[in-house]
């Protein structure tokens, strides 16, 4: 358990930096919320409430201060099929469902499966996330539907980020990126794209409800896959983002108290019509970035959120596009690891085909899960074959020709199982054959059938077999699976 002083020095050591981030991740958050709620096809209040709600209450519980979490695309896009089905009151009771789900997962403490997500992954799934931030960013660039005037306030917009920064840090580059543009466009009268023009902002705030299904089996059955997968979803991406973050601010954070405070957020926001959500990369870069770093700024961005929206809904909706769109483009540059792309010359081959399978299959599914899935099956699958090469046996015989010795060495496990019984000459038969393992180690099943196959096969040729050098945890699973020293074992051989 984290102190109180430890607490409160995550709330109160950046006041002011973590503000003035808050302001600006809050009004990047808005047509964000807006256009995941129109991929999943409500309204746009369900987003920006689910924005509000997730922010706030993960600065409050979740693990990683500074860490941005709010309605996301990752989440949404798996809710679209039960909303057009079910409607929106389902959609609710699954973002409940999905909460309550995430908060058993860090019970149970499973945070620490992060641990199996190798390196080329992380830089997969930065990449690739990098890449659809920017690809989300060109229908707002889409010369038949905007104004040539757009790509030059982008571009401006992109001049105050990257040149600011050089004359003075007192104020967040992208926050005087919005001021600037928003003040330019009403003054000159100019017809661009505006936050308004993404969708009607809510003018209520929200209130407490229950979601309006029945509460019998039938119901749990339609709604907990959603609710399974959107948990799975906003776990990986939120523990993804949290390591980012980490490495960003130099700092260590609780894994499986993230997996709480999503799983807090998300069942709070169901009763309050909001939709499922989780960590945001882009915009916990943002947030760093303008020099967030406590849990402020997470709760900042979440109630100036809905301040904006709610109170002074006219007034953001005048905030063009082009804007958001430079701040966006600017997380995306910032987010992408250039370094990797020099690395593919020098880095083993294995960890670049696992970094670009990560990236392409998260672009061309446009799912986090599938992609990162496909990147640690991958990783297991070449460290699997590295661990295999590392296996050799050789042997050893008596001068009279009756005792042979084999000396096993490395990892005996699924796929070294094969090399293991190509090693041994079944046919030579000698009086005494002894298998020295005391410099293997015995993993599974497979290894354990193995053994078994290579005593039996020499004690059929009437070979007197002995097995030593087992350490403790290899002589507990052969002890336990093995069946070469039970009775019928070689009638069982000779059977087949």
């Amino acid at each position: 358990m984290m102190s109180l002083s430890a607490y409160r020095h995550e709330w109160l050591s950046n006041i002011r930096g973590d503000l003035l981030s808050g302001i600006v991740v809050a009004l990047a958050l808005i047509p964000e919320a807006i256009a995941f709620s129109i991929i999943a096809g409500v309204d746009p209040k369900v987003g920006l409430y689910a924005s509000f709600s997730i922010a706030v209450i993960t600065a409050i519980t979740g693990g990683r201060p500074g860490m941005i979490s709010a309605a996301t695309a990752a989440t949404a896009v798996l809710m679209v099929t039960l909303v057009r089905d079910h409607g929106l009151e389902y959609l609710l009771a699954a973002t409940v469902l999905a909460g309550l789900l995430q908060i058993a997962a860090g019970f149970l403490r499973l945070g620490y499966v992060m641990r199996f997500v190798s390196r080329s992954v992380m830089t997969g799934f930065v990449n690739a996330l990098a890449i659809l931030i920017f690809m989300a960013q060109l229908p707002e660039l889409d010369p038949r539907t905007v104004p040539p005037l757009t790509y030059a306030l982008v571009a401006a917009g992109l001049a105050i980020i990257y040149l600011l920064p050089r004359l003075t840090t007192a104020v967040p580059s992208p926050l005087v990126t919005i001021i600037v543009l928003s003040v330019l466009t009403v003054a000159m009268g100019w017809d661009v794209r505006t936050v308004g023009d993404m969708g009607q902002l809510p003018d209520t705030l929200p209130v407490f409800l229950i979601p309006d299904i029945p509460l019998n089996f039938e119901t749990l059955q339609i709604i907990f896959p959603y609710a399974l997968a959107v948990a799975v979803v906003g776990l990986l991406e939120s523990l993804m983002t949290q390591q980012i973050v980490d490495d960003l601010t130099d700092t260590a954070s609780d894994r499986n108290q993230e997996c709480i405070g999503q799983g807090l957020a998300n069942t709070a926001t169901g009763f309050i019509g909001g939709m499922a959500g989780c960590a945001m990369i882009g915009q916990s870069i943002i947030n760093v970035k303008s020099g967030g770093r406590g849990r402020l700024s997470s709760f900042t961005a979440g109630l100036v959120l809905l301040i904006l929206v709610v109170g002074l809904g006219d007034i953001v909706a005048i905030i063009p596009m082009a804007a958001l769109v430079a701040i966006m483009i600017m997380v995306s540059i910032g987010t992408f690891s250039w370094s990797s792309i020099k690395n593919l010359r020098d880095h083993p081959r294995s960890s670049s085909i696992v970094m670009l399978a990560t990236v392409f299959f998260v672009i061309y599914t446009h799912n986090l899960a599938i992609g990162v899935l496909v990147g640690v099956l991958l990783s297991g699958i070449f460290f699997a074959w590295k661990i295999a090469q590392l296996f050799r046996v050789r042997s050893e015989i008596t001068p009279d020709g009756t005792h042979r010795t084999y000396h096993v060495e490395g990892q005996l496990f699924f796929a070294s199982s094969e090399d293991f019984m190509k090693a041994f000459d079944f046919k030579e038969a000698p009086d005494k054959v002894t298998i020295d393992v005391s410099r293997a180690h015995i993993w599974d099943i497979s290894s354990v059938a193995a053994m078994d196959m290579a005593v039996l096969k020499f004690r059929r040729e009437g070979a007197e077999v002995e097995l030593i050098g087992m350490n403790e945890a290899s002589e507990t699973i052969v002890d336990r699976l093995g069946v070469h020293d039970k009775p019928g074992a070689m009638e069982d051989l000779l059977g087949h």
